[in-house]
């Protein structure tokens, strides 16, 4: 009965193909966000609906200061929303953009320097990581990753720049900002 819990319980990685498998509540989906964001030497982008994890958002800052380039859209909520990362990462310099669609912007992966991704139900929040049932994904294979790269860049044109964020909101024509009423500083 114990060993048929230890291989139940354990995040199996499926070599074959190219796929690690991680559930939540407490199976290491946070560990293993937080290991893949650390392996980054080039780039991050992150399309993410709910972020909120104090230990993924100091991931990505020493990321950041280890010269890994690092995107994220966001939810448009999360910009308004008390317990979102969103401020801090502005704060030390991030270059965050919100969607700009009527629905929720409900993806939740990254793309770590184009040869791994993230993915799954599996939001960066403590509540994910310790009561939610959650699964998360880390993918490797390079076809897979090439359509997340295609509909990360389609997120990331057509979501604008974080209002507190003055110096990528001044790359965004003053027409954009008018036509979708948005509070840039053009």
């Amino acid at each position: 009965m114990l060993l048929f819990l230890f291989f139940y319980l354990m995040p199996w990685p499926c070599w074959a193909q190219g796929i690690e498998v991680y559930f939540s509540p407490n199976g290491g989906c946070q560990h293993a966000v937080i290991a893949e964001i650390k392996k980054a030497t080039q780039s991050i982008d992150i399309a993410m609906y709910y972020l909120s994890s104090r230990e993924i958002a100091q991931a990505l800052v020493k990321a950041k200061e280890n010269n890994v380039q690092v995107r994220i859209v966001l939810d448009q909520g999360q910009e308004i929303e008390p317990a979102s990362k969103s401020g801090y990462l502005v704060k030390h310099g991030f270059n965050i953009r919100y969607h700009l669609g009527f629905g929720l912007m409900h993806n939740k992966f990254a793309i770590i320097d184009g040869i791994s991704l993230i993915t799954g139900s599996f939001n960066w929040t403590l509540t994910a990581e310790e009561r939610n049932e959650e699964n998360l994904l880390i993918i490797t294979d390079a076809g897979t990753i090439e359509k997340y790269k295609d509909r990360f860049e389609y997120l990331w044109n057509t979501s604008r720049a974080d209002s507190r964020n003055a110096r990528v909101a001044d790359a965004i024509p003053a027409w954009f900002c008018a036509t979708y009423h948005l509070f840039c500083t053009n």
